[in-house]
């Protein structure tokens, strides 16, 4: 059995402090292997970005502060590796695609030197082979006229082909692990499918693991081998993206397969949001976070915090309730 390239265990980060203290990620475990797309799926405010932050230490501290867990990339810990150490990490073993590349992107420098720079620092190519290297990048992520491209500034690129660029930019230094933070925010539907199939293609071609962030269950459905639930910064449900699919065991992954329309099922006259609103995180009831919205919920819920247990294969969910499709 191949060894995971991230696994992150019972990872807990806060923000505030003293009785002000927000838990954002609370005890939330699992693990990505070497070709496989994870995705990790929520609310906003669920916790989703804050845990991918985490993975490149890339929380502010303070207000941010990583309570407990462990962070295992190939092996090592990130959450005690020296700043120096995570600065040869970022950009080179691991890449992130923020959501919005424009203001990822800087608006002063072209893009081709934006790219060339880590190919530089991480690799020490000279500046003109870097050059050429981000030139055959751009070539390779489709943009036009790659030549000419690449001595242009961000805001002359259209939002699709800035992000194609971050994605140039991601994959300079051929990671071990990149992590899309919603990287098809704000783009349409045409070129986001473009932008997901590219990843998932380059990925596959280079064996590089993928965590995708997003809140976009039919993107989920189409590229993810796995799933992560996430609600009120806990994991709440995971598993492969088939069963997900086709077996949701917990409520809330329950409730967000019954708000969007689905292909596979007849055609229904209203869709079932899930009521109300997520939780106040520095508010959170006693038991279980979902249980003022859920349909299943029992007297136990109210008191008692559901612990994410073994379903059977690679399921895991939290909750007491006997939850049906």
């Amino acid at each position: 059995m191949q060894r995971p390239v991230l696994e992150v265990k019972n990872l807990a980060v806060e923000f505030g402090a003293g009785a002000g203290r927000v838990r954002a990620v609370d005890d939330v475990s699992f693990e990505v292997n070497p070709g496989e797309t994870l995705a990790i799926v929520g609310e906003s405010g669920s916790g989703k970005s804050v845990t991918a932050l985490s993975l490149l230490r890339l929380v502010p501290t303070p207000p941010g502060r990583f309570c407990s867990g462990e962070i295992l990339f190939e092996g090592e810990d990130l959450l005690k590796a020296s700043d120096a150490a995570i600065r040869s990490i970022r950009g080179n073993r691991i890449a992130m695609i923020f959501q919005e590349p424009m203001s990822s992107l800087n608006p002063a420098l072209t893009v081709g030197l934006q790219i060339a720079e880590p190919l530089q620092l991480h690799g020490r190519l000279p500046w003109a082979r870097a050059f050429d290297k981000a030139r055959e990048l751009l070539t390779r992520v489709r943009i036009p006229d790659a030549a000419r491209r690449v001595n242009t500034h961000p805001h002359q690129f259209s939002g699709g082909m800035r992000q194609r660029a971050m994605i140039a930019m991601a994959l300079a230094c051929k990671p071990n692990l990149i992590i899309a933070d919603e990287p098809t925010t704000a783009l349409d539907v045409t070129v986001q499918a473009q932008i997901l199939s590219l990843l998932k293609d380059l990925t596959k071609e280079t064996n590089a693991a993928l965590i995708l962030i997003t809140h976009d269950l039919g993107v989920v459905a189409r590229y993810a081998d796995r799933v992560c639930v996430m609600y009120a910064g806990r994991v709440v449900e995971s598993g492969s993206a088939q069963d997900i699919y086709a077996n949701p065991r917990h409520p809330y992954t329950l409730g967000l397969m019954a708000s969007i329309p689905r292909l596979d099922q007849d055609a229904v006259d209203r869709l079932t949001p899930i009521d109300g609103q997520p939780p106040d995180l520095a508010a959170l009831p006693k038991g279980c976070a979902f249980e003022p919205r859920c349909r299943y919920a029992m007297d136990r819920c109210r008191d008692e915090r559901p612990t994410l247990e073994h379903e059977g294969g690679r399921h895991y969910r939290a909750c007491f309730a006997n939850v049906a499709c």
